[in-house]
Order: C-alpha cells, then sequence, then structure tokens
C-alpha cells in the first residue's frame, strides 16, 4: 500500500486530497473500498482535479466502479479525468455527474469489490446527498458520510433542513456503525455523532428563533447571521448564510 493511502476499515483505504482550507479542513477522503481478497476496488469521491492525487488512486488497484457522493466540485470535478485514467463508470444521485454509469438509486444495493454497498439518499446538506453504508465491514459495519457528517465540526445546510433533520434520523437508524467522513477523521459510532448533530441543530433552530424575536420576523439572512454566527470567519460567512437560509426556510414552513 503505498505509504499515503491509510488504512480507516477492514474494507476500506482513503487518500487525503492536497485540497485543504476553511471549507475541507485537511482535505477531501478519497475512499478505496474493497474486500481483502478482491480483484478491484471502488472509488468514493475523486476529489479535486489533482493528476498525483489522481495517478495515486489509480495506482492503488484495479478500479471497476466510481462512486460520487454529492456535486461539490472537491468531490467531483476529477470525475470524468478519473473515468478516462481507468476506464471506470461514474455514477452519483444527479445524472449531470455521471459518467458512462447510470445514477443512484435510493435503497440500492451494489455489489462490487467483493462487498455489498447500499445507497442511502441523504439529502440536505446537498439535494442530491448520498452515504454508502457497508454492512460488512467489521462488526458494526461502516457508512461512507460524504459532507452529510464531517470527521470534525457540523455541515453547511445547502439544501432543505427538514430533509437534512430526516436524513440524520435515517442515518442513526443504521446503529453505532464506523463513521467515514469526506473530511476530518474517522469516528467510531454513528449512532452517537447523529445524536450530537440533531442536538446541535436544535440549538442552532432555538438561537434563530431568539434572534427573530430581536430582530422581527422578517429579519434578513444577513442580519440573523450576524447574531447566531457572530464569531464566524469571514471566509466561510457563505455558508453560515447558507445554513441560516435553510434555518429560516424552516421555520417559517417553506422548503
Amino acid at each position: 500500500m503505498p505509504a499515503d493511502i491509510m488504512r480507516t476499515s477492514p474494507f476500506t483505504r482513503s487518500l487525503l486530497a492536497p485540497n485543504a482550507g476553511p471549507m475541507t479542513l485537511e482535505g477531501t477522503n478519497s475512499y478505496l473500498i474493497g474486500a481483502p481478497d478482491a480483484k478491484t476496488i471502488v472509488l468514493v469521491d475523486p476529489g479535486p482535479l489533482d493528476e498525483a492525487h489522481l495517478a495515486a488512486l489509480a495506482a492503488a488497484g484495479r478500479v471497476e466502479l466510481v462512486l460520487v457522493t454529492h456535486r461539490h466540485a472537491d468531490h467531483s470535478a476529477a470525475s470524468a479525468r478519473f473515468a478516462a485514467l481507468t476506464g471506470a463508470p461514474v455514477r452519483a444521485f444527479d445524472p449531470a455527474y455521471c459518467v458512462n454509469g447510470a445514477t443512484l438509486v435510493d435503497g440500492e444495493l451494489i455489489l462490487a469489490a467483493g462487498t455489498s454497498i447500499r445507497v442511502v439518499a441523504t439529502p440536505g446538506h446537498t439535494d442530491d446527498s448520498v452515504c454508502l453504508h457497508l454492512p460488512g465491514d467489521g462488526p458494526t459495519g461502516s457508512v461512507l458520510t460524504g459532507d452529510t457528517i464531517l470527521g470534525r465540526g457540523t455541515s453547511i445546510i445547502d439544501g432543505a433542513l427538514a430533509d437534512y433533520l430526516a436524513s440524520l434520523d435515517r442515518l442513526r437508524a443504521i446503529g453505532p456503525a464506523i463513521v467515514l467522513p469526506a473530511h476530518g477523521p474517522v469516528l467510531p459510532d454513528l449512532t452517537a455523532i447523529c445524536d450530537t448533530y440533531l442536538a446541535h441543530r436544535n440549538e442552532r433552530l432555538d438561537q434563530v428563533r431568539a434572534a427573530l424575536s430581536t430582530l422581527g420576523r422578517d429579519a434578513s439572512i444577513a442580519q440573523v447571521t450576524d447574531v447566531v454566527y457572530a464569531q464566524t470567519d469571514a471566509a466561510v460567512r457563505f455558508a453560515a448564510e447558507a445554513s441560516v437560509r435553510a434555518q429560516l426556510a424552516y421555520l417559517r414552513g417553506e422548503r
């Protein structure tokens, strides 16, 4: 195994893309899925268009399939290039991000690289977000969570908050699986982190309600962000505003 590729669970390895930043933490984790005796691998999130990163992934084994957790460029930008390098089809929930492959279907069971991979639609971070459940990966199984759950901190809501809360409930029902996030370290217990995320979201909603009681029900996204995310770095202000937009829509009965 190349030195930079790390074992993350019995059936997975990861390679960190060189795209560290305020939104990506240390970078995007590209995951390689395969049973120990498998002759092929499945790649999840080829990441940004970085030739050295893609070459290292392509050298890790014969890739039979590429899966994309959602549309954001730090996960999907390299899809077409990696498909050209390996000949592997790329599948995503949104057909715009597929390359010679069919769209992913919620609940679908993919049998590849000696493993079973169940597709779990988890809209909220984006409307096309999916997680990938590997029930046979160790005693508790594992879930590749994309940006729905991060290894550190919390995810922004670029979709509908109601959808995101439902997605967290759905993931929580899987049980204490290993969490394999696209950013940050591996986490040991999916149930526990879902509980933490749900508590955080409810706390933020209470903060938005309090801000509206002071500012008025028609307060703008910028005004609410100034109050609720007062300590947020300017570099990620847009992310805070996206989450406030979703929270306001939720509280006002919108999508």
